[in-house]
């Protein structure tokens, strides 16, 4: 079960990380750009698959949102729930590290 837990948690971080690059490209855009430039907004996407290793976040890819600039700060926005989730996922993993650690102190029990 805790190795459930910790694929399913690296699966999150990394699709997460996936996402923090295409906010970074938006936001380097949306600086090159200026204030009256035009530069298309890139969206991450994502799939959630189940498989023998539980449940697994996908990084799909990015898709133009048609009629959207970039704007600075809806892409600061955008990090910031990255990031958050990122943490959690991270946090998450915690949880699984010390559920195995502990499972593994038991058995070593008379």
């Amino acid at each position: 079960m805790s190795v459930d837990l910790l694929a399913t948690a690296a699966s999150g971080m990394d699709a997460q990380r996936a996402a923090l690059d295409v906010c970074a490209r938006n936001v380097a855009a949306a600086e090159a750009a200026g204030r009256d430039g035009h530069f298309a907004r890139l969206v991450p996407q994502f799939s959630i698959s189940e498989d023998g290793d539980g449940t697994m976040v996908q990084f799909t890819g990015a898709r133009e949102e048609r009629g959207s600039n970039v704007d600075v700060v809806t892409e600061m926005i955008s990090v910031m729930n990255a990031s958050r989730a990122y943490e959690a996922d991270a946090s998450l993993f915690d949880v699984g590290k010390k559920l195995a650690s502990a499972t593994i102190d038991l058995e070593r029990l008379p």
